[in-house]
């Protein structure tokens, strides 16, 4: 069984200056623990990034637009257009499956949107999936962040997604 890091959108314009999400310092640390974690096992570390409509913030070869850390030799970097990230890459669970993985563990951006479609698209596609509580964030809106984080945690665990703390992921 293979366990690899799944990591969504950590995107500059989420996760830096006046447009970051409100919990951007604390998710970026868990972030970069949990990446130097899965690289020093060894285990496959996935990058996804999302392409924003012209204007957007996130509109590619922006600044917004950029990865807030950087991709190594042998790392995937996907794109896509949805929150969904199985739905943007179509071949990605069997490109998963060519590589021995069966265990995802997901982290990024944001949690009510891309964290919340690609975990639900994961467990449909077979993958065991757990996601670290407080390595995902989103912004306040008809609730505060983090209620919406918290709930989106609540209905992917009542899913079979298993819910840890950073600390306690294992690759």
């Amino acid at each position: 069984m293979t366990t690899a890091l799944l990591v969504l959108d950590a995107q500059r314009t989420v996760l830096e200056g006046p447009g970051a999400v409100p919990a951007a310092t604390t998710v970026r640390a868990a972030l970069a623990d949990l990446l130097a974690r899965a690289r020093a096992a060894g285990s496959p570390v996935i990058h996804v990034q999302n392409d924003g409509r012209p204007g957007y913030p996130d509109e590619p070869g922006t600044d917004g637009w950029g990865l807030v850390f950087d991709t190594r030799p042998g790392e995937l970097t996907l794109r896509k257009t949805a929150s969904d990230t199985f739905a943007a890459n179509d071949d990605l669970a069997d490109t998963l499956r060519g590589r021995g993985i069966d265990h995802l563990v997901i982290a990024g951006m944001q949690s009510d949107y891309c964290v919340r479609a690609t975990s639900r698209s994961a467990l449909q596609a077979g993958f065991r999936v757990t996601i670290p509580s407080g390595a995902h964030a989103t912004y306040d809106d008809e609730a505060p962040a983090t209620e919406l984080a918290r709930a989106v945690e609540e209905e992917l665990a009542a899913e079979g997604v298993a819910i840890v703390p950073v600390e306690e992921v294992r690759f």
